[in-house]
């Protein structure tokens, strides 16, 4: 009674009921567990989250920070257009940005939506002259770039000259209408580089890339892991310059379970024994030092239970000694950072690991928390792993303090921000090469803050009004325009800037801004108001200035609004390139091109030049549609022209000709043939003159003067030449006949007088009377033939009409007829049925009747006569081709005595000499040609060639 006494009531009902006292008490501990494991799980997760958004962040940064040197880029490469939409200095500019940009592959100009120039050209030709406007995959996201009237990044993507990689297209106006694009090149492989996904432990985590395709209407996965990960806890950022998302997906969702489900269950357990034992305590006090140990079970347990909790923690701990900094315990995370086993770290103290750069600074708050200044510090500092890798940490530190108030160890927490400090350390050196690109930017740059001037056009209500409007306000109130002037604020120049206006610093530039404000940069200044009144982000203009010493300069003024800042212009960068050498440049040459093409186009000739190895021509003159009917837009539009037009037999040798020359450093002079316009032959005479600059054939120049009726006037009297020696031939060689043939006759007949009259009988007589008569009627029949060769030479008016060839042939057979069949003669023709020829009907058939009776004459006697016609083409002529295998003809022996008068080759009595003489006249008389040949006792073919 005297020990209830001693409890309140409360505690004495609990002390009767023991059961219900365990079991509340294994509930209340059950309780306890339950919430511990739960804030156990939210620190996991959280931490497993804050992991993965500092990864994700990271990348994120990375990716945005690639894209705004990509930015820089485009922006930098568009300023390059000149007022008349052309770059300048594309390829030197393109070079030097790429330079500045490591993940660029290729930079792009797109006038009007067709990719024109590219650098470097090398390797990317396929996509040169691609219109990416009519591409079906291309033309939704240039569109996009176009319509948001901003920087847009699409893919990734095929490219055309292969690879897969991501367009940033930066659309360009001017004048209020969109030029084209101004655009890089990234390959996907570069991109994931630079975005620092490769450098994340994918033990634990992957990423995926995704851009969801408006004509799939789906999602498209760009990263090789494509598993649906839907069910697998993952975080997104979205990158809208290009419509991505950037999933950071976790691999194992169930190890966090893993984590608390051992400790619950031990905890449980815990909470059941601690139960029982509450219950044989109240039940039993004498079993009080039996509930003791189970107490000290229960203790021991939690702190195996604390144990487990500091072993698997997301973060690295350790218990470090104040005095020497020796780690006393460190958890498996701490070793995992660092790569040190358990044995090994606990061998070491924190000054042996940490980079000597921090060593310092941690020692300074190592003293002050001993010494009580501080009760806890953070910092940044490096260790150095196991493997001699430097690893980025923060550091936390927290002392335990003992009974006596005295700071002997320490609790040190590190997480590990590694890739947080390369991702710094990215960004500065992306500032750094911006930085760096615009200070030594060939360019003269300024950056300059127009928020002020926007605010007061704000104020004066001018924003949005009518173009008219606003320029006649300035013009009636130019106070305006210099208080306007002087709120811009300069932020920076490069050295460029400040070389063109002649000042040393940004300084000195700011303090003459004002005296550098004349008239026309008074106008140009109003024309940069009433665009910022008009919504404007970029403005281009042609203007003067004056530099600090006075003097006037024309320059190229680019006005672009940074990305970001378009809504308050705070950020507006200014080219101001010198065009005053430029313009006077191209003044003198306008003057001297003006001079030369008069002087070039009173020369009665066509003056050219072209390069020595391709013969490609750069210029040629107006006199060229004079002589050939082409103008010079359409000779230099092709580079194969001169070659293309060269009438086709001169091709090849002027080709030659002109190699060889051109290689022997040598001037010529030559002609040749080309083709006009209107198809006809024009003959030129081409005069060149080879350049040679520093020993080597640069170029030839020269002049092509037409001499078309020279050669036409050349070739009649060569012609007449031809006809009046041939003529003179003919004659002599007739003359010859007649005057051997007569004067044999004659003499005949004067010795038959002599005889008669010398006779002294009328026999004798009667003998000399009949053998004069023989050769009376031999002189007779020598005249025939001598007048009808007169005939046919003389006989210029010939009538020629198409003949049907095989028709002639027939006829001549049947005149033939009796001969071919008493001789067995076969007569074998190869004529199409087709076959016309325009040809004198007596000639023709005269022709073939010699041919083929003297065939059948001189057949051989061992076997039989067969004679073959055909009818050939050989090189645009027509040939009629009669073969026969007779006895043959010894041109060796005859050659020159075929076709003469009287010419016979063998024994035969019919044989006169005559017939081929006279063939030979027609086809002459025809302007045809006759060949022969032949082999004795083999046969002869004769081919009678017609025009």
């Amino acid at each position: 009674m005297k020990s209830e006494k001693k409890y309140p009531k409360f505690i004495r009902w609990f002390l009767k009921r023991p059961k219900t006292t365990g079991f509340v008490v294994f509930l209340f501990l059950s309780y306890v567990v339950g919430f511990i494991l739960l804030q156990q799980y939210k620190l996991i997760k959280e931490d497993e989250q804050r992991e993965m958004n500092n990864i994700l962040n990271v990348v994120h940064q990375n990716i945005e920070q690639a894209l705004k040197n990509c930015y820089t880029t485009t922006l930098t490469l568009a300023l390059t257009i000149n007022d008349k939409g052309i770059p300048e200095n594309f390829d030197y500019v393109s070079e030097k940005l790429m330079e500045s940009n490591a993940n660029i592959s290729t930079v792009q100009l797109v006038p009007d939506g067709i990719i024109k120039y590219i650098h470097p050209l090398k390797g990317n030709e396929p996509a040169l002259n691609l219109n990416i406007l009519t591409e079906q995959n291309l033309k939704t996201e240039a569109l996009k770039s176009i319509a948001k009237k901003k920087m847009y990044f699409a893919g990734p993507f095929e490219l055309k000259q292969g690879g897969v990689g991501i367009v940033g297209r930066f659309p360009v106006f001017q004048n209020n209408k969109f030029w084209g694009f101004s655009a890089v090149i990234i390959k996907l492989e570069t991109f994931l580089k630079a975005s620092g996904i490769k450098n994340v432990d994918d033990s634990k985590y992957y990423f995926q890339f995704s851009k969801y395709d408006v004509e799939k209407k789906k999602e498209i996965f760009y990263l090789p892991n494509q598993t649906d990960f839907s069910k697998k806890y993952s975080i997104i950022r979205t990158i809208p310059d290009g419509d991505w998302k950037l999933y950071l997906i976790s691999k194992n969702n169930n190890y966090i379970y893993f984590q608390i489900i051992i400790p619950g269950i031990i905890g449980i357990i815990l909470a059941g024994l601690f139960g029982i034992l509450i219950y044989f305590l109240v039940k039993t006090p004498e079993e009080l030092q039996s509930l003791v140990t189970a107490q000290a079970t229960k203790l021991l347990n939690s702190e195996i239970k604390f144990k487990i909790i500091f072993d698997q923690a997301a973060i690295g701990i350790a218990s470090v000694d104040l005095s020497t900094g020796t780690f006393l315990e460190v958890n498996n995370k701490f070793c995992d950072l660092l790569g040190y086993t358990q044995s090994e770290i606990k061998q070491k103290n924190f000054q042996s690991i940490t980079h000597p750069d921090d060593l310092e600074t941690d020692l300074i708050y190592v003293s002050k928390l001993k010494n009580g200044i501080i009760n806890e510090y953070s910092m940044e500092k490096r260790y150095y792993t196991n493997h001699g890798k430097i690893i980025w940490v923060n550091l936390t530190v927290t002392p335990i303090i003992d009974r006596k108030n005295e700071q002997i160890t320490a609790i040190s927490i590190i997480e590990d921000i590694t890739l947080k400090k390369e991702a710094e350390e990215l960004i500065k050196k992306s500032e750094i090469r911006f930085k760096s690109l615009f200070d030594d930017s060939p360019l003269p740059l300024r950056e300059e803050d127009f928020s002020n001037v926007k605010k007061y056009l704000e104020e004066l209500n001018l924003m949005h009004e009518d173009i008219e409007v606003v320029r006649n306000y300035f013009e009636k109130n130019p106070n305006i325009v210099d208080k306007s002037h002087s709120l811009v604020k300069l932020i920076d120049a490069n050295k460029a800037c400040l070389k063109l206006h002649k000042v040393k610093t940004k300084e000195d530039l700011i303090q003459t801004k004002s005296n550098l404000f004349n008239n026309k940069a008074l106008y140009c200044f109003t024309e940069h108001l009433i665009a910022i009144t008009q919504g404007e982000n970029k403005f281009i203009l042609d203007t003067i200035i004056k530099n600090s010493e006075g003097e006037y300069r024309n320059i190229n003024l680019r006005w672009n609004t940074i990305q970001g800042y378009k809504n308050s212009l705070a950020r507006i960068i200014v080219s101001t390139e010198d065009t005053t050498d430029r313009k006077a440049v191209e003044k003198i040459i306008l003057e001297t091109n003006q001079r030369m093409e008069s002087l070039i186009n009173t020369i009665d000739g066509i003056v050219w030049e072209c390069d020595a190895v391709s013969f490609n021509f750069n210029f040629i003159s107006q006199k060229v549609q004079n002589i050939l009917g082409y103008s010079p837009e359409e000779w230099l539009e092709s580079p194969t022209f001169w070659l293309d037009h060269i009438y086709v037999e001169d091709t090849e040798w002027v080709q030659n000709y002109c190699m060889i020359k051109t290689n022997e450093k040598a001037d010529h002079d030559f002609e040749y043939r080309m083709v006009a316009k209107n198809g006809t032959l024009v003959w030129l005479r081409d005069i060149v003159n080879v350049v040679i600059e520093n020993g080597k054939t640069k170029s030839l120049r020269g002049i092509m003067i037409d001499i078309t009726k020279t050669k036409e006037a050349e070739k009649e009297l060569n012609n007449s030449f031809n006809l009046v020696t041939e003529q003179n031939k003919r004659l002599l060689n007739f003359s010859y006949i007649v005057s051997h043939n007569l004067r044999s006759h004659t003499s005949n007949i004067s010795s038959i007088v002599t005889l008669i009259e010398s006779s002294e009988t009328e026999e004798e007589r009667e003998q000399m009377m009949e053998l004069l008569k023989t050769v009376s009627c031999s002189l007779n029949e020598t005249m025939l033939h001598l007048n009808e060769v007169i005939n046919i030479r003389t006989n210029i008016g010939l009538v020629s009409e198409p003949l049907n060839l095989e028709h002639y042939i027939t006829t001549v057979k049947n005149v033939l007829s009796e001969q071919i069949t008493t001789n067995e003669v076969t007569i074998l023709t190869e004529i199409p049925d087709e076959a016309i020829i325009n040809y004198n009907p007596a000639y023709l058939e005269s022709i073939l009747y010699n041919i083929i009776s003297n065939s059948i004459r001189y057949r051989h006697p061992s076997r039989k006569p067969i004679i073959t016609i055909k009818f050939l083409m050989e090189n645009d002529m027509k040939i009629l081709q009669i073969s026969d295998n007779g006895i043959g003809i010894d041109l060796v022996r005859n050659a020159d005595k075929i076709f003469g008068m009287y010419k016979t080759f063998t024994n035969n009595s019919d044989s006169k000499g005559i017939g081929l003489f006279i063939t030979k006249n027609q086809i002459d008389a025809m302007g045809g040609n006759i060949t022969v040949e032949s082999e004795p006792n083999i046969g002869t073919t004769f081919k009678i060639y017609i025009q």
